[in-house]
C-alpha cells in the first residue's frame, strides 16, 4: 500500500493520499488550506489517479481545498450526512473568525466553495474506492458527522482518525456541534474497540498506534477531562 501524508496550512492539518500502490487509483483525505500543491506533487510523482476526496468532518481546516481539488480531478467529495451542511459555509460552521481574518491569515488565498459533486457516507459502509476497502465508522463528538476510515492492511490495520484521536490527546468538543458525551462514546466504541496494532493517522500531529494511546493517553482513561485546544 502507498500512503503519503503532510501537514498543510496554518493549522497544520494532515492531508493524506492513499493508493494500493504507485500508478494506481487513489483517494485524497482532508485537503486543508495549502494542500493543493502537495497533493498534485504526490499524484504526479507516483502516477496516481484520484477517484475521490474523503472528509473526516466538515471543519474549515479539513475542507478548505476540497472544491478545487474535486473539480480539478473531476471527482466527488464524500462526507457524513450530519456534516454535509458545513460544506455550504465552512467558516461560519467552524469558528468565529470572519472571512477577512481568514484572508489575512492565509495571505489572501481563499478557496472555500462548495464541491459540485458531494456524496454521503454511511456508518459501517465499506467504500469500494481505489481497491482499499475503506470502512467508515461514524464517530461524533468533535462534530456531529465526524467519521474515521479504517483499512484492513496486511501488515497492520490503519485508522484515519481525523480529529477524534491524536497522539496523546483527543479532539476538542467546545466548538459548535461538539458533544463531550458523544465523544466519550466514540472513543470507547471506535478507538478502544480497535486492535492494538492499528496504526493511527490523525488529523493533526504525528502518527501513533492504538496500543500506545491505550497505554498512555490520559483522555482515554477518563473521557471527562477537557481536551487540549486545537482544531
Amino acid at each position: 500500500m502507498f500512503i503519503a501524508g503532510f501537514p498543510a496550512g496554518p493549522w497544520a492539518t494532515n492531508c493524506y493520499v492513499l493508493a494500493a500502490g504507485p500508478g494506481q487509483p487513489c483517494v485524497i483525505v482532508d485537503p486543508g488550506q495549502g494542500s493543493i500543491d502537495g497533493v498534485n506533487e504526490i499524484v504526479q510523482e507516483q502516477h496516481l489517479m484520484p477517484v475521490a476526496v474523503l472528509l473526516t468532518h466538515g471543519h474549515v481546516d479539513h475542507v478548505w481545498s476540497v472544491a478545487p481539488l474535486a473539480a480539478g480531478f473531476g471527482i466527488p467529495a464524500l462526507i457524513h450526512a450530519a456534516d454535509r451542511y458545513r460544506l455550504a459555509d465552512p467558516i461560519g460552521t467552524t469558528s468565529s473568525m470572519g472571512r477577512d481574518q481568514l484572508l489575512a491569515m492565509t495571505k489572501g488565498a481563499l478557496e472555500l466553495t462548495e464541491p459540485d459533486d458531494v456524496r454521503i457516507l454511511a456508518d459501517e459502509e465499506v467504500l469500494d474506492l481505489a481497491g482499499l476497502g475503506l470502512r467508515v465508522q461514524h464517530a461524533p463528538g468533535h462534530t456531529e458527522g465526524s467519521v474515521v476510515f479504517q483499512i484492513a492492511d496486511i501488515d497492520a490495520p490503519i485508522m484515519l482518525s481525523g480529529d477524534l484521536l491524536f497522539a496523546g490527546s483527543i479532539g476538542r468538543t467546545d466548538l459548535a456541534g461538539g458533544d463531550q458525551t458523544a465523544m466519550a462514546h466514540s472513543l470507547s466504541k471506535v478507538v478502544l474497540g480497535a486492535s492494538d496494532e492499528t496504526v493511527v493517522l490523525p488529523g493533526h500531529g504525528p502518527q501513533t498506534t492504538i496500543a500506545i494511546e491505550r497505554a498512555s493517553n490520559p483522555y482515554l482513561a477518563t473521557f471527562t477531562q477537557p481536551p487540549k485546544r486545537g482544531m
